[in-house]
């Protein structure tokens, strides 16, 4: 028998799955057809794409992030300069949790990466509101599931996740709160004071943003969650001539820099914010 397509391949992955299937438009449960339909009981349908993926959007909207910057970022996740990141996520994931899902995951490299270092089998969903990361995501990593969506309004069963990726990306707490199993945690990844220093210097010399304190943003964490855990990773590494422009590419702080600044070394400082929903 042949290789089955990507559409098939995700179909039958997400009927697998699809009691975690929750419709944006009226909350009932939602059902995998065989033809690739998510339906739920009100008749609410949405395809799976032929590249594997579904979009959850109910209203349109615009990303700022294109298929070029997924494709840098890619990149430079693929390059190893998050190891260390991916590693700590990993281990404060555990061994007991059976679905995660990663919210604002782009092109999903992140994702897949970290699974790639648990100990047991997950089901893995990314969710992200640019449809340009989740096409690449989709074209890359399989046996996950796919989906455009506002994390406002989530395609997701209340209780359905154990544990909740966000890495550097924008939160919502009281979705979180709403996804978590009971003993379900965030994972968190936020900036700290050297985050990509070479590049805020070179960036925002001699202003008010070459400096940068993520204060209020782990203080609403902890306002959120019970049990917090706070953990710091620091390292330099050598960046390759190559990859400037793709680091450029994929962070906001690069996107008015000349990619032939120099850059031959690059600093990760993050904070991996842990915290459980409290019931």
């Amino acid at each position: 028998m042949g290789k089955v397509s990507k559409r098939v391949a995700s179909i039958l992955y997400m009927k697998e799955h699809e009691t975690l299937f929750s419709c944006p438009l009226c909350k009932e449960s939602m059902n995998v057809t065989d033809d690739g339909h998510v339906i739920c009981a009100n008749h609410h349908s949405f395809d799976i794409a032929k590249q594997g993926y579904v979009n959850f959007m109910i209203k349109p909207s615009t990303s700022m992030y294109s298929k070029s910057l997924f494709e840098s970022r890619q990149e430079i996740i693929n390059s190893g300069l998050y190891n260390q990141l991916q590693q700590t996520i990993a281990k404060h994931i555990g061994e007991e949790a059976q679905v995660i899902l990663d919210t604002g995951c782009g092109e999903g490299s992140h994702l897949e990466r970290i699974c790639d270092l648990l100990k047991q089998d997950v089901v893995a969903v990314g969710i992200d509101i640019s449809k340009e990361g989740i096409q690449s995501a989709a074209k890359f990593y399989e046996q996950k599931i796919w989906c455009v969506g506002d994390l406002a309004n989530s395609p997701y069963m209340e209780q359905s996740i154990d544990c909740i990726l966000n890495i550097l990306s924008p939160a919502n707490y009281e979705e979180f709160s709403r996804l978590l199993k009971p003993n379900g945690k965030v994972i968190k990844v936020v900036p700290q004071s050297d985050y990509l220093k070479e590049i805020r210097k070179q960036a925002f010399a001699n202003s008010e943003k070459e400096s940068y304190s993520n204060n209020q943003t782990v203080q609403r964490f902890k306002e959120h969650f019970t049990n917090v855990v706070q953990e710091r990773i620091t390292y330099t590494l050598p960046l390759s001539t190559e990859l400037v422009p793709k680091l450029l590419e994929m962070t906001p702080l690069g996107w008015h820099l000349q990619e032939d600044i120099a850059l031959t070394e690059i600093t990760i400082d993050l904070d991996v914010l842990v915290g459980e929903v409290s019931r």
